[in-house]
C-alpha cells in the first residue's frame, strides 16, 4: 500500500498543470478589476469610442454563392448608425441602434421597423455585429482563466448576456493580455450550443488618449454547423471624429 500511494503520488506531481479556474480559485478584488479592465480595454479596440467613423465592407460565402454588401458606420459610444452604400438596390437604408434598441429605416417608409441586434444582416453577420462592442457592459463575466490563443497569453472570459437585447447569449472571448484585443470568439446560445466563431485581425490604429491604440481591421465569422460558410468583415477609413448627437434622432433620420 506504501508503494502504491508513493506512485500514485509521483503520477500526480507528473501530469502537465492545467489553468486555474478563476471561479474554482480564490478571487480576490485586484484579480477582477484586472479582467474587467481588460475587457474594457478590448472594446475600445472594437469601436467603444465616443466619436468614430469607419466603413465596413462585407462579403459571404455559402456553398457557390457570394453576396456583398458595404456599410458606413457613425458610432459615439453605444449609439450606432449604419448606412447601406451597396449595392445599389438597399443603397440609402439605414440602421440605427441606441441603448441596444435598433431600428431599420428605408427610403420611402414613414415609420422605422424594429428589429434585434440578434437577427442575420448577411450571411454570418447579425445586425449587432457591425454596432460598437461594450462586452464590459452588456455582459456579466462568469469566469475567466489565463490561457493561450496562437501561443499569445490571454484571459479567456465566460460571458453571459445581461439581457435579451444583447446581440449573443453566452460567448467565450480570448483577449491578448500584451496588445489588449480581442482575438477570438465563440458565440452559444443560451442553451449552450455554439453557432458561430469570429477571429480578429488589427491592422489599423487610431489614435485615443494621447497613444495609438490598435484598432480592428477584420473579423472572420465561421458557422459552426455549416463548415463552408464563411463571413468576412473589413473595416477601412477609420476616422477618429465629434458626431452630433443629432445623428442618431430616430424622428430626423425617418424624414
Amino acid at each position: 500500500m506504501i508503494y502504491l500511494n508513493i506512485f500514485i503520488t509521483l503520477l500526480l506531481l507528473c501530469l502537465p498543470s492545467q489553468p486555474v479556474r478563476a471561479d474554482t480559485a480564490p478571487i480576490n478584488e485586484s484579480t477582477m478589476e484586472k479582467a474587467i479592465a481588460l475587457l474594457q480595454e478590448s472594446d475600445l479596440s472594437r469601436g467603444n469610442v465616443s466619436g468614430i467613423v469607419w466603413d465596413i465592407d462585407i462579403e459571404t460565402k455559402s456553398k457557390d454563392k457570394i453576396e456583398k454588401n458595404s456599410l458606413q458606420v457613425f458610432v459615439k459610444g453605444t449609439a450606432c448608425l449604419a448606412v447601406y452604400q451597396s449595392p445599389s438596390k438597399v443603397k440609402g437604408r439605414k440602421l440605427l441602434m441606441k441603448d441596444r434598441n435598433m431600428w431599420f429605416i428605408k427610403p420611402g417608409l414613414s415609420k422605422p421597423v424594429p428589429i434585434s441586434p440578434r437577427q442575420k444582416l448577411l450571411g454570418g453577420a447579425s445586425n449587432g455585429d457591425i454596432a460598437s462592442t461594450d462586452y464590459a457592459g452588456d455582459y456579466t463575466i462568469e469566469s475567466f482563466i489565463e490561457d493561450r490563443f496562437n501561443t499569445e497569453p490571454c484571459f479567456l472570459y465566460e460571458l453571459k448576456a445581461k439581457n435579451k437585447k444583447t446581440t449573443y447569449d453566452r460567448i467565450r472571448y480570448w483577449v491578448s493580455k500584451k496588445r489588449k484585443v480581442g482575438l477570438k470568439a465563440e458565440f452559444f446560445t443560451l442553451s449552450g450550443k455554439k453557432f458561430k466563431t469570429a477571429f480578429f485581425e488589427y491592422n489599423h490604429t487610431i489614435p485615443l488618449n494621447g497613444e495609438d491604440r490598435l484598432f480592428v481591421s477584420k473579423m472572420t465569422i465561421l458557422n459552426a454547423m455549416i463548415k463552408t460558410d464563411k463571413t468576412v468583415m473589413a473595416y477601412n477609413n477609420i476616422n477618429i471624429r465629434e458626431i452630433s448627437a443629432s445623428s442618431f434622432n430616430l424622428n430626423l433620420l425617418v424624414r
